[in-house]
């Protein structure tokens, strides 16, 4: 056959093939001429190497597409094609299997490419004539590692980088044939451009790949799970009954009395697994993780550019080429290379509208990404089989903190309610907002500010008691104890898990490398080399020495092909980098602080030269909110900065493998986001009103503005409100706003687009879309990191200041409900499904978790004894107080001044503003008075005060963290039960083996006793008639092969 021609297989007599199964076309060679094409215009070969159907199927051979569209396929002739077909969409359920209807689609790639303007005019045409055109675009056979394009045949003007995907497109896909998956490929769909490469795992692969990853599958062995007795079973009976309206109706949730022994998969010992169904027993989620597995395992690393003419070309290729050398490329590869834009499995179905069958992608989007079933608990069960155990391990802690934040919630308001039953029997907040006490405080500010009376700031102190009361210790003990609670119940809850999803004999193997790790291995290899053969340019070999210089070639050259890795001094430059840019954003984020500390300052300043004395009360709070809601901006703004700066550090860092770049990751940006979200609450906390000086000796900063106070009654007011501020605005704006929001902008930006195209081609719009291509244009899957940041985060503001605002872990925990909710319907409805990925913990976040949890120990500490009241009251209590009562310690906290000892130039502008001039003003603080021979000084009552604090800190920590480390010890991490249901594993295990031995002992003594015994009957024989019966005789001895 020569050049012009056309391969087509031959149809074997037995199919039927469509409409003309029974015609006369069975047998016969379909030739060019038959199709009224010139021999000019068949420019491409079909090459027998593209295809890549079972072999059970090969029996019809698809054409060639680009073939067709060479030769100018007839209107009348696409007839032909669109007869082979039979309502394809329906038998492979819009893009959920192969064309065939059998074979399901494991996994999808996606890539972009351009046609020939042909190309577009044949594919519209052929459109225009039958919608079933599909079939026959969709079914193109895929490109082997074996095909050759000849320049000038396809295209006129060849985009040498297209081609350069193109390649590596198809020298990829044919090593995913030769490693025995089998793929389909479909061009001819909605979205312009896009084409889509459906690839299956046959039985054999997923079962050496489950052999390969140590699987473990349930076996055909069953056995009883221990169940509790006598009162503890009616004590959980009554408790299922009670929780059966907040239980979901999924299958997976319901307890179960017997399991099924799970055994790491063995193709050698397939007969100990229950493999009656085959389609069901590797599940969706398990295929997908099988197939990305060798998608990041396959490699291509072979210069597949043919040169052309010119010179453009040649510099072209060989940048290419020099491309290539830098390493070989996996999936991750070459979806960052552009050669693939995405690469997903895909979900189970749709989960709303008429006549949708039942999968389990709907019943999660019905039991648990739905607002109306809040109150239920998680099909965890459901969330593992469908994304995989490390999406289920996270949704599980995180349905775990919630519900330990219920009792801490009833604590916190208890302690609130608490405080507002007292507030009225607080005597140090009547004292304050008595007004027949007459003190006169100094002022605030230079010059604008006047004298004040202590009584206008009632308000703030009777509001201050509402958290700084002795109920806030108890809360503060209690919380640290629930930290330590939570932590051990995670434990737990966790080992029950790994126990039901068959991780407990886990662990977690060394990753693949990254593409950027071995390509930059690869480039100072090259380095090395480029280096080893300058040096043998400049320094020629002699004579005599020839030999030896020989053997160091060689040795250097095995040196240079050892598996050379980064050291540190490699990575040097990019942790030089890592830590001043660290350095940096920390100083940036106390430098905004600074700014709003000068704002705060200046707005005071100008808020108190106001005439209203409604508008000089309500300055301090003024201040603070709007100091607040700044802080809180630049918060949200910096977070988003902060994590693509993480990114980066973390990307020039070339860290191994992932797992290696995740925790990288994971540290920075916490780092970074802990100190944008903890730096303002921590300087209202402990530095705020701490280093002002007194009056007539301010301190000033940039000579002009004088260090902010604290109100008399403390800064613990203030610091509620920043508090409480920063923690709500940031989980309804960042958490959920954003998450709300900016995907259903995404989503409606989408669909605009999308609409554009519809209005040119109306029926391109008409068509069903396939599951893959609903699927691409739903968001990637970016990753847990931010979704467990935001909750370490918010852990941070329930443990760290909780001793400020009793009521933070309430709102958590509405936060919570609401975003276990929001975060299962993006999972399920806005993101592509997700690689399932193993895990048996949930990594590094624990570690940050209990670092977390030390740390609020020792903050509350400080809170209790240096920025709230309370230690001053017992000193003043036990100490000063003349009947044993809180009255007058309002007097004993604060100090004298006398208004002549004002520096020149700060004095008030109106010193009669109070209608009567002051002689003596007040100040907090523990300060001689003016008559003394030491006056300013600082008093004895300081050091007293200040003694008795540092005192509670070191017998608060260290009562708190033996408590926390006692709950620690008294609780194992292991529940009993499942350790007695992991043993019973281990030892039915070994039963199962030791049975199976036996058998093949008995099955051995039973042949050889038939081996004896047949011997015997032989030789028993006459010789003639062992002569007569030769066949009997033969027979003896073929027992072997029969068995």
């Amino acid at each position: 056959m020569d050049k012009d021609e056309i391969h087509l297989r031959r149809l074997p007599a037995a199919a039927p093939w469509g409409p003309h199964a029974d015609s006369e076309f069975h047998g016969v060679d379909f030739l060019p001429e038959d199709l009224n094409v010139a021999p000019e215009e068949t420019g491409m070969r079909v090459n027998k190497k593209y295809s890549c159907l079972p072999a059970e199927e090969k029996g019809i051979h698809i054409i060639n597409i680009r073939a067709i569209e060479d030769i100018g396929y007839d209107q009348h002739e696409s007839t032909l094609l669109n007869s082979l077909s039979k309502n394809p969409d329906a038998d492979c359920k819009y893009g959920l299997y192969f064309r065939d209807g059998k074979r399901k689609v494991d996994y999808i790639l996606v890539y972009h490419y351009k046609k020939s303007s042909a190309g577009r005019t044949l594919t519209r045409r052929v459109h225009h004539n039958d919608s079933s055109a599909r079939s026959t675009k969709q079914d193109q056979p895929l490109p082997g590692k074996g095909v050759q394009l000849e320049m000038g045949e396809s295209e006129p003007h060849v985009d040498y980088h297209e081609d350069d995907k193109r390649f590596r497109r198809e020298e990829y896909e044919g090593n995913l044939v030769e490693a025995g998956l089998e793929l389909e490929r479909d061009e001819d769909t909605k979205i312009h451009g896009v084409g889509f490469v459906k690839i299956h795992a046959p039985w054999n692969v997923l079962c050496r790949e489950a052999e390969f990853l140590k699987l473990k599958m349930p076996t055909k062995k069953m056995y009883q799970i221990n169940q509790t007795h006598g009162l503890l079973k009616k004590i959980n009976s009554v408790i299922q009954k009670i929780t059966e309206p907040i239980q979901p109706k999924v299958a997976e949730h319901k307890p179960q009395t017997v399991k099924r022994l799970s055994y790491p998969f063995s193709r050698e010992k397939q007969h100990l697994f229950d493999l009656s169904d085959r389609d069901s027993f590797f599940d969706s989620k398990t295929r997908s993780t099988i197939v990305y597995e060798i998608l990041k395992r396959t490699t291509c690393t072979k210069a597949k550019y043919s040169m052309g003419k010119g010179e453009g070309r040649k510099k072209e290729t060989t940048l290419l080429n020099k491309r290539r050398k830098c390493g070989k490329y996996g999936i991750t590869s070459l979806l960052a290379n552009g050669v693939y834009s995405a690469a997903y499995p895909l979900h189970d179905g749709d989960y709303e509208g008429e006549n949708v069958e039942p999968n389990d992608r709907k019943l999660l989007c019905e039991e648990w990404a739905s607002y109306g079933v809040f109150y239920k608990y998680q099909p965890i069960d459901l969330v593992r089989k469908y994304f995989g155990e490390k999406i289920g391990l996270y949704f599980a802690w995180l349905g775990v903190y919630t519900q330990m934040l219920i009792p801490a919630s009833i604590v916190g308001i208890i302690v609130f309610l608490y405080g507002c039953a007292t507030v009225d029997e607080n005597i140090p907040s009547m004292e304050m907002c008595d007004q027949r006490n007459n003190i006169t405080m100094c002022p605030l500010c230079d010059r604008t500010c006047s004298y004040w009376k202590m009584s206008s700031a009632c308000a703030t102190a009777r509001a201050s008691h509402l958290f700084d009361n002795p109920a806030t210790v108890f809360f503060s003990v209690f919380m640290a104890l629930w930290a330590a609670t939570f932590m051990e119940h995670w434990k737990r809850k966790q080992m029950r898990l790994n126990y039901r999803w068959d991780l407990t004999g886990f662990e977690e193997e060394e990753d693949h490398p990254r593409a950027e790790y071995e390509a930059k291995v690869l480039e100072k290899s090259l380095r090395k080399e480029h280096k080893h053969k300058e040096k043998h340019r400049y320094f020629p070999e002699e004579t005599a020495n020839k030999w030896r210089q020989r053997v160091k070639t060689v040795m250097a050259g095995v040196k240079l092909t050892d598996k050379e890795k980064l050291t540190w001094k490699d990575r040097f430059p990019a942790y030089l980098t890592n830590f001043v840019g660290i350095i940096f954003m920390v100083g940036l984020t106390f430098a905004i602080v600074f700014g709003v500390i000068i704002y705060r300052i200046s707005t005071a300043a100008a808020l108190a030269i106001s005439s209203t004395p409604s508008g000089r009360s309500s300055v301090r709070v003024t201040v603070t909110a709007t100091a607040v809601i700044i802080n809180l901006v630049v918060i949200i703004i910096l977070d988003e900065v902060y994590g693509c700066i993480a990114r980066w550090l973390t990307q020039i860092e070339v860290p191994k493998t992932d797992k290696n770049f995740e925790e990288r990751l994971i540290f920075k940006a916490f780092l970074l986001k802990f100190v944008n979200a903890y730096t303002p609450i921590f300087y209202v906390a402990f530095f705020k009103g701490r280093f002002v000086g007194r009056p007539g000796d301010y301190v000033y900063i940039f000579h002009s503005f004088r260090m902010e106070e604290c109100a008399p009654g403390g800064c613990l007011m203030e610091l509620c409100i920043q508090l409480s501020i920063i923690m709500l605005g940031k989980q309804l704006i960042q958490n959920n706003l954003f998450e709300i929001g900016i995907p259903k902008m995404k989503k409606f930006i989408r669909y605009m687009k999308l609409k554009r195209r519809r209005s040119l081609d109306h029926e391109e719009h008409m068509k069903k879309k396939q599951r893959y291509e609903v699927d691409y244009n739903l968001e990637p899957f970016a990753g847990l990191t931010p979704e467990y940041m935001e909750m370490i985060i918010q852990f941070g503001f329930v443990t760290l200041f909780v001793a400020s605002f009793p009521l933070a872990p309430l709102f958590a925990l509405l936060n919570n409900i609401i975003e276990i909710r929001l975060d299962a319907k993006k999972f399920v409805t806005e993101l592509r499904r997700p690689v399932a990925v193993r895990a048996k913990d949930i990594g590094i976040w624990y570690n940050i978790l209990r670092g977390i949890g030390k740390l609020a120990v020792i903050i509350n500490a400080f809170v209790i004894s240096f920025t709230s009241d309370f230690i001053p009251r017992l000193v003043y209590l036990y100490m000063y107080s003349e009947n044993g009562t809180m009255h007058g310690f309002v007097n004993h906290t604060l100090s004298s001044f006398n208004v002549s000892d004002f520096q020149a130039g700060t004095a008030p502008n109106d010193p009669m503003d109070l209608g009567y001039e002051v002689q003596i003003c007040r100040y907090k603080d523990y300060r001689e008075p003016p008559w003394s021979e030491n006056k300013y000084d600082i008093s004895k009552d300081f050091w007293a005060v200040l003694a008795a604090r540092l005192a509670f800190v070191i017998v608060f920590q260290n009562l708190v963290m033996f408590m926390s480390d006692f709950v620690d010890w008294i609780i194992p991490d292991i529940p009993k039960d499942i350790s007695q249901q992991i043993h019973k594993e281990k030892v039915l295990m070994v039963e199962v083996f030791m049975r199976e031995e036996q058998g093949k002992l008995q099955m051995l003594e039973t042949w050889k006793d038939n081996d004896k015994r047949k011997g015997e009957n032989c030789n028993n024989h006459s010789p003639r008639l062992s002569r007569s019966h030769s066949g009997s005789l033969s027979s003896c001895h073929s027992y072997p092969l029969d068995v």
